[in-house]
């Protein structure tokens, strides 16, 4: 009797220590899962030139916080400049660091 509850306490054991791994694990490697900012540079890049051709532009490589009411985010922050009725027009926009969707995006 006494070699089955020890046995069911290793099993208990590490069943407890495998829950926590994968908690750790999950936290760990769930985080870092961030696009590059030049993948989501060169993604909004091709929705602009659809219109016009771009004159430059810039994302930051650094992610931050962000939030818009209940939505929060890490983001990077970014912009393009192009010609629009022979004027230069600049344009910021935030984009989600996890997916690359573009939350905001609006004129100067």
């Amino acid at each position: 009797m006494a070699a089955k509850n020890g046995q069911l306490y290793q099993l208990s054991l590490t069943g407890v220590l495998g829950g926590l791994m994968g908690i750790f694990i999950t936290r760990f490697f769930g985080s870092a899962s961030r696009l590059d900012p030049d993948i989501i540079l060169n993604q909004v890049k091709h929705q602009f030139r659809q219109e016009s051709p771009i004159e430059g532009a810039w994302i930051e490589k650094r992610a931050v916080p962000f939030q818009k009411y209940a939505v929060k985010a890490r983001v990077y922050y970014g912009g393009i400049t192009r010609y629009e009725d022979d004027q230069l027009v600049q344009y910021q926009f935030i984009a989600d660091a996890a997916t690359g969707s573009v939350l905001d995006i609006h004129r100067l």
